[in-house]
């Protein structure tokens, strides 16, 4: 009895904050989400992220620049953890201090960076004038910025996914290679990538759904580029079209939740 009452003074309590936190904003947001121009259930707002040019385009704009950055990210994710999972050298934890760190900052500290960097009077043109006399790679507000700024972000958290799996490969596998005539590269791409396929699939999920929902970075940057956070956003405060946004923002919340659910699905299997 006292044991259940003890269950009960922490279910409760996250029961009641699950619900008026997450259940009954979703719930309005799906409410909004089918309500029609004439007040009446709908599906056109969702139909519509299809139908319409802008919309459609935005949603375009956010699925394959994620699906680059997330292309990108596993492969340099991919070599720096191997480097650090099978290498040993002096400030090696510093040097995972500082390949962590971006993962602590905001992304819209992460757009001011890019900025700083990459801007008209940024460093690096800045700093191209001075030697060329003309000022080069002004690419802050551009697609090729927001594209920077999600790795710098992304590549943290994918090494972080991927080093513990590969510290906690069983080498005798790759030794099993070694032995029957596989060199180390050929061990490493058809015996320990190929098992370690399910943690790079959850890293791949990771990283899509953090490009798909970013906001900060995208909200800082995204002046010449549409994706679709931004269209939400302008959509509710700009335009005041509040069934439209909240279309939007169920449907990258399914997206994210659902590769969230993928990625903590297959990570609990390993």
């Amino acid at each position: 009895m006292k044991k259940k009452v003890v269950e009960g003074l922490f279910v409760v309590p996250t029961l009641v904050l699950f619900s008026l936190f997450f259940i009954f904003p979703l719930a309005m947001l799906l409410i909004a989400s089918l309500t029609g121009s004439s007040g009446g259930i709908t599906v056109e707002n969702y139909t519509s992220i299809i139908t319409n040019t802008y919309y459609r385009r935005a949603m375009w704009n956010s699925i394959w620049l994620s699906l680059v950055v997330t292309a990108v990210t596993l492969v340099i994710a991919g070599v720096i953890a191997f480097f650090l999972a099978r290498t040993e050298f002096k400030g090696k934890n510093l040097y995972m201090t500082l390949i962590t760190f971006p993962i602590s900052l905001p992304g819209v500290v992460v757009g001011f960076m890019i900025i700083i960097l990459f801007g008209s009077t940024g460093v690096v043109p800045m700093a191209t004038k001075l030697l060329t006399g003309q000022a080069s790679g002004k690419i802050a507000y551009t697609i090729l910025g927001i594209f920077f700024a999600y790795l710098y972000f992304n590549i943290p958290k994918i090494v972080m996914t991927l080093y513990g799996a590969v510290v906690e490969f069983d080498v005798r596998l790759e030794e099993a290679a070694r032995t029957i005539g596989a060199s180390e590269a050929q061990a490493i791409f058809k015996v320990v990538i190929p098992t370690l396929i399910p943690v790079f699939i959850s890293a791949a999920a990771l990283s899509f759904y953090t490009s798909m929902s970013a906001f900060g970075t995208a909200f800082t940057l995204a002046n010449q580029f549409e994706i679709i956070p931004i269209v939400m956003y302008n959509e509710f405060t700009l335009n005041f079209k509040l069934a439209a946004a909240s279309a939007m923002a169920i449907v990258i919340g399914a997206i994210c939740v659902g590769l969230n659910m993928l990625y903590r699905t297959i990570l609990e299997k390993e």
